[in-house]
């Protein structure tokens, strides 16, 4: 069997990983006609007054989606043990530092680094991956990747990653992207248990 590079650091994303948040994406879009563009994009190409009208109603299924959240059964105990052992933990979110900040005080979770919507990158580009990277000064085959979405895949495919992991119920949906797919933390910390040690 082939030696698996050693880990270094390991990339998080929030929604739907660290947290379960009761989104209704579908709902979303339809209200912000996005045109079956990413969200964050499509925003950031109106004119006013329409995008502030539009960022509005994101910002209002934000709050009251990160106000219902709760943590993903077995994340801090995750989390743990990957900083037990010496490995670096980024979160890389497309939600905003204000939701991010309620989220990490309410749940006490702390991460090397912290990426928002706020540093102008987000994904499903490479580009907040790249930045993870240059400040810790690592390659990305040190680096994996833990979502819950296909943004989290594209991104990550962009990025060079090769280690994605994703935590989803819907294995079937995630079944030809390539990627190793978990119905649950309890499940992926088995294979990082056998990754890193």
């Amino acid at each position: 069997m082939r030696e698996e590079s050693r880990i270094e650091c390991i990339i998080f994303d929030m929604d739907g990983t660290v947290v379960d948040v009761p989104y209704d994406w579908p709902q979303i879009k339809r209200e912000l006609d996005t045109q079956e563009k990413p969200i964050l994009n499509y925003l950031e190409e109106l004119n006013e007054p329409e995008r502030s009208k539009k960022w509005n109603i994101l910002k209002k299924h934000e709050k009251y989606a990160t106000q219902k959240a709760v943590l993903k059964n077995g994340i801090v105990n995750f989390i743990q043990f990957i900083k037990k052992n010496e490995i670096l933990t980024a979160l890389v979110t497309n939600n905003s530092k204000e939701n991010v900040a309620y989220l990490l005080k309410k749940f006490n979770l702390e991460f090397d680094l912290v990426m928002t919507r706020e540093s102008g990158l987000w994904k499903p580009s490479a580009d907040p991956f790249l930045k993870v990277f240059d400040h810790f000064s690592l390659s990305h085959k040190k680096c994996c990747v833990i979502g819950d979405s296909q943004f989290d895949i594209t991104a990550a495919r962009k990025a060079g990653i090769e280690k994605i992991f994703i935590i989803n119920k819907d294995i079937k949906a995630f079944k030809e992207k390539g990627v190793e797919v978990y119905p649950s933390v309890k499940e992926l910390r088995s294979r990082m248990t056998q990754m890193i040690s």
